[in-house]
């Protein structure tokens, strides 16, 4: 299963200072840590900023992404890090051993600096940042994470590889771009006026995941055989994806909740909503445990 979400560079809008932002911020990641969310893709909306803008939430959302070890290496002293101390610990399961010393060990490692001649400096907890061709077919850029064998600490003998850190990464793009990607998969906007999920719709759902995975793969094995794809937007607090989108409910509705805005559906994963508002970070938690169960 290939999962990603988006959510705005204005999730912080309502914080009344840093440490509330970052603990916002700090709900997201860990919801996408819990169920194992592979991309956190922030998307810009300049209109619904108050203090803090895409490149806060992206910076925060990297940090807590890191491993612990790395964090005061890789980040050092950055002003949209002050309250990251108040960060929930990730915990994120079979994260590769950064920290052993075992020939040919599997390391989580950070890209500080992107060069031009094929090679990138990264971090991976030894004495000192290394120099690393980037694999063939690979593109990497600055504060991406990475894994890396080592195979020698004296001399250090390391190689990036092609096996997914754990966890979920971080990139910022407009919307438009996040919900075409080849793998999107599904592509889902996160409402309350889209149509009401339900445990019989969500066998459908699943379905349909595994229909747009199998068409964007050209798979000729069908649906059965294809694992769930999708894409989740959310919107920021009192300001949903509708407005940022410029687009009124009720288009929405006449549309049937189908391909408006880009987006291949409309939910509203927390139906008869008991508060008049669900907080963002509230609606990531609710949205993917409710999708997790899709098989």
């Amino acid at each position: 299963m290939t999962v990603s979400i988006l959510v705005p560079s204005s999730l912080a809008r309502e914080a009344e200072d840093k440490r509330e932002a970052t603990r916002k911020i700090g709900y997201v990641a860990r919801a996408a840590t819990i169920f194992r969310v592979d991309r956190l893709t922030v998307y810009p909306d300049p209109a619904g900023e108050q203090k803090y803008d895409d490149g806060f939430v992206a910076t925060v959302l990297r940090y807590a992404a890191t491993p612990p070890d790395l964090r005061k290496e890789v980040w050092e002293t950055r002003d949209e890090l002050e309250y990251a101390g108040i960060l929930p610990p990730l915990r994120v399961r079979s994260q590769t051993g950064s920290g052993s010393d075992d020939s040919g060990s599997l390391r989580q490692g950070i890209v500080t600096k992107a060069g031009t001649d094929g090679h990138v400096r990264v971090n991976c907890g030894l004495q000192h940042p290394i120099s690393l061709p980037v694999p063939s077919g690979m593109e990497l850029t600055e504060w991406e994470r990475v894994t890396v064998r080592v195979s020698s600490r004296e001399p250090v003998r390391a190689k990036i590889v092609d096996v997914d850190p754990s966890g979920y990464v971080v990139d910022r793009s407009d919307l438009d771009t996040a919900v075409s990607r080849s793998d999107a998969g599904l592509a889902i906007a996160a409402s309350r006026h889209g149509e009401h999920l339900g445990s019989r719709r969500l066998e459908v759902l699943a379905d349909q995941c595994r229909l747009t995975a199998g068409e964007s793969d050209a798979s000729e094995a069908g649906t059965a055989d294809a694992e769930c794809e999708y894409t989740v937007a959310f919107g920021a607090p009192e300001r949903g994806l509708p407005e940022i989108l410029g687009i009124t409910a009720e288009k929405i509705r006449e549309d049937g909740c189908k391909e408006t805005g880009g987006f291949d559906l409309w939910l509203n994963t927390v139906p008869n909503q008991g508060s008049q508002v669900v907080r963002t970070e509230e609606a990531v938690f609710a949205t993917l445990a409710c999708l997790n169960l899709m098989e």
